[in-house]
């Protein structure tokens, strides 16, 4: 069975309180449980794991290579700076699908730019909770 790592970065643990007006009202832990019913759905196991550290994500990234086959990450902030979770993300060579739930490119000039999309198969952004859901099904068609 295929395992899918969902990585969220800093701040998200307060989705559904933190600016809904931009990031809705779904807590993270139910847009975890759609994601992980999905998975479980198109017949893959799914991980997930959240840390405002940029260290704790780069270890659970490394982490991810001897367990998992693919990786959903929103980064948060770190998207838009961290070197190192880029170079992580590279590292551990597994497909990896950049996520956002809010478009980037209508908001502050800061976010319009990624420095992990370059080492991920793609980038899906703008459509709020179904960004992940959006995000399976494109891991989904990749281990095919």
């Amino acid at each position: 069975m295929k395992h899918v790592l969902l990585i969220h970065g800093p701040n998200l643990n307060l989705t559904g309180v933190r600016e809904p007006g931009i990031y809705g009202r779904n807590t993270l832990a139910a847009i975890n449980a759609e994601v992980v019913q999905k998975c479980e759905k198109l017949g893959m196991k799914c991980s997930v794991f959240q840390s405002n550290s940029e260290g704790a994500l780069i270890d659970r990234i490394h982490a991810a290579m001897d367990e998992c086959d693919a990786i959903i990450m929103n980064a948060g902030a770190y998207t838009h700076y961290s070197y190192a979770i880029r170079d992580a993300i590279a590292a551990v060579r597994l497909p990896c699908v950049e996520v956002h739930m809010s478009n980037v490119h209508a908001r502050e000039e800061f976010r319009h730019q990624s420095v992990i999309a370059p080492v991920c198969a793609g980038v899906i952004a703008g459509f709020g909770k179904d960004s992940y859901l959006l995000a399976v099904d494109a891991v989904k068609a990749m281990m095919v």
